[in-house]
């Protein structure tokens, strides 16, 4: 089973309800047979993108383009999408086998040719000898199995997919979004899937459009957005712990930051990954001072919460055998490359220079 995937273009997207502006001229694209992901927090509009680009709701302004071709004014029905729900949407009283060719079934396809098609599907989806059960005899996971299989028995060379694995524990949140990017790759499909969570976005994607208050606020690789932040919602959004964000009176300033061009040292905000702090820190690029407050031992790393001078907190990511303890009062530094600098009052990326 091979689809051949489409291309999605977003241009300049608008939505509102009312006097309220959810979508506020929001760009992005993907190629045909690439896995796009909405992330961000609940509220930004992620979702709503979703239903304007499947058609569910009217667009109030911009353009939504598949293969090319302005879909925006086309009914749901006549463009060709899957949508992978987040409450599965099955039929408690239909079998699984009836549920997965239930889309083939309204479309007339013949009897034999449908269920030659839903027991591949279900082969692939590791769903064989469940057919015959109905949704309220299956686990979870094997629900979400039967929601993806009804999709892709249909051969949509789109799939949209809003927050379908939130209701899963854990373990098999990890299993089925791995079972979802490889189908992805195998079968050709485009998905444009939303999340609020960025462990799902990072490691499924091929873009990430993270979105803040109807805006994409940055579009890039998982590795881009992890590494180069374009501003302090992407730096603490992006990241378990998130990058630490501390100001300059907190941070004894090397002599080439206070030399820095493009800013005044008191005007930025420096940011690094908890990962990339040292302990003990002195002789490295930069270092800060503070008072270990908290510790979290997480199995294969401790999570040292540190309150630097101004009392604002920061965390350090050790990986030693003896982290310091709290009350202990430490240095910690990191090196320059692992340096980020933000604008202190519009919170944008400034560039850190040679």
């Amino acid at each position: 089973m091979t689809v051949s995937g489409v291309s999605l273009g977003v241009e300049r997207l608008r939505k509102s309800w009312g006097n309220v502006e959810v979508l506020r001229g929001v760009d992005f694209g993907i190629e045909a047979g690439g896995f796009l992901t909405l992330l961000g927090p609940s509220g930004c509009g992620k979702s709503t993108a979703l239903r304007l680009i499947t058609g569910l709701d009217e667009v109030n302004g911009g353009s939504i383009l598949i293969d090319g071709r302005d879909v925006t004014k086309l009914p749901a029905a006549e463009r060709n999408i899957g949508m992978v729900f987040q409450n599965y949407a099955l039929f408690p009283h239909m079998s699984v086998a009836d549920n997965i060719g239930y889309g083939l079934k309204v479309r007339r396809v013949k009897r034999p040719a449908r269920r030659a098609s839903v027991a591949r599907v279900a082969e692939l989806m590791a769903l064989g000898n469940l057919l015959d059960r109905k949704p309220a005899q299956l686990s979870g996971g094997q629900q979400q199995r039967v929601a993806l299989a009804r999709v892709l028995v249909s051969e949509r060379p789109l799939v949209l997919m809003d927050e379908p694995l939130s209701n899963l524990d854990a373990k098999l949140r990890t299993e089925i979004r791995s079972e979802i990017k490889s189908l992805n790759k195998s079968l050709g499909i485009t998905v444009v899937y939303v999340t609020h969570d960025q462990s799902e976005a990072l490691s499924m994607s091929d873009t990430v459009v993270l979105m803040n208050r109807g805006t994409a606020v940055q579009l890039g690789t998982p590795e881009e957005l992890y590494n180069a932040p374009a501003s302090t919602f992407a730096a603490g959004f992006i990241g378990t712990p998130p990058m630490n964000l501390l100001a300059a009176e907190d941070v004894d300033l090397p002599e080439w930051l206070g030399a820095h061009g493009c800013a005044r040292p008191s005007d930025l905000l420096l940011g690094v990954r908890p990962e990339k702090l040292s302990y003990p820190g002195q002789g490295m690029d930069v270092t800060a001072a503070g008072r270990v407050i908290d510790l979290e031992y997480e199995g294969d790393v401790f999570l040292v919460h540190i309150a630097a001078r101004s009392g604002a907190t920061f965390i350090m990511a050790y990986h030693g055998v003896d982290p310091p303890r709290e009350g202990d009062e430490v240095i910690v530094g990191w090196d320059r490359k692992s340096t980020h600098l933000f604008s202190r009052d519009s919170g944008e990326a400034v560039p850190l220079g040679q």
